[in-house]
């Protein structure tokens, strides 16, 4: 199995330490986590940052071909503490991953092709990406909408459902994501159904609903399948849903089974949720 990545790649800067996340990242390392390869196609500033970068890509075992250089500087996302530890987030932009320069591939070597919405804030990295999607062949595309406001809007997210073959969407993102589309249906059910109807590539609708468990749609079978979080002590869900991307994707890729890959990807999820780290060790044989 081997995917190829789009997107964002940054570094969470906090007053007294920075950690190297972003989507795309946290897919593409778990999903080589769950047996398969992955390439990462985004840009790094000519920065010692964006060494660094490269540096841990490299460590994580993801292949760096297409990672280029920018004159911007590396994607940063600046941390903020309240006298409360609370967070606040600025995601700065007009930086290297929104000026993604167009890798040259090999013709049909990859299985699936993985972008975000974030991804697509900047008009470059939406043309480069087209050029990716008509030029290959890929048996899947995976599209995690991500809504980060002010960077989306509805051309962006139609172009996301237009694209996908499977389609992951938060609760939370839904009703955004409604919007979007022009889809005024409330129920979650429903919502999976309409979208999956209106889009005629797509070939499975996945919502996730936190502690509540996920739900997904076969919008070729017209058949609903709907899973029940497991109960763990949550300690951070950062990387939590990049985690389920990646293991329903792997399952489904290798045996074509919702169900399979859905039960496979609650109990990746739910392990993540129970670690500290975005991207914690674990052994595929303790979820078989």
């Amino acid at each position: 199995m081997k995917a190829l990545v789009f997107g964002e790649v940054l570094w969470d800067i906090y007053p007294d330490s920075e950690y190297i996340g972003g989507a795309p990242l946290n897919f593409a390392t778990h999903f080589l986590k769950c047996g398969g390869e992955s390439w990462i196609v985004t840009s790094v500033g000519n920065d010692i940052l964006g060494n660094k970068t490269i540096d841990e890509i490299k460590k994580m075992c993801i292949n760096t071909e297409y990672i280029t250089y920018s004159d911007k500087e590396t994607g940063k996302c600046l941390v903020k503490l309240d006298g409360n530890q609370i967070p606040t987030y600025n995601l700065l932009d007009n930086v290297a991953y929104d000026f993604i320069k167009k890798p040259y591939i090999k013709e049909n070597l990859f299985d699936v092709l993985y972008f975000g919405t974030l991804s697509l804030r900047n008009e470059n990295n939406g043309t480069i990406l087209s050029q990716i999607i008509s030029e290959n062949e890929f048996n899947e595309i995976f599209v995690d909408v991500n809504i980060r406001p002010p960077y989306y809007n509805k051309d962006v997210v139609n172009y996301a459902c237009e694209n996908a073959t499977i389609l992951k969407i938060s609760e939370e993102e839904l009703p955004v994501v409604g919007e979007c589309i022009k889809c005024k249906a409330e129920d979650i059910t429903e919502c999976a159904q309409i979208i999956g109807d209106k889009f005629e590539k797509l070939k499975i609708v996945i919502i996730t609903k936190g502690e509540k468990g996920s739900l997904v749609y076969d919008c070729q079978n017209k058949k609903n399948y709907s899973h029940e979080a497991e109960k763990v002590a949550v300690v951070s869900t950062v990387g939590a849903g990049d985690s389920f991307s990646a293991a329903f994707l792997s399952v489904f890729l290798q045996t074509g089974d919702i169900e399979k890959a859905l039960n496979f990807s609650t109990k990746i999820s739910a392990f993540v949720v129970s670690q500290k780290e975005a991207i914690p060790d674990y052994n595929l044989n303790d979820f078989v």
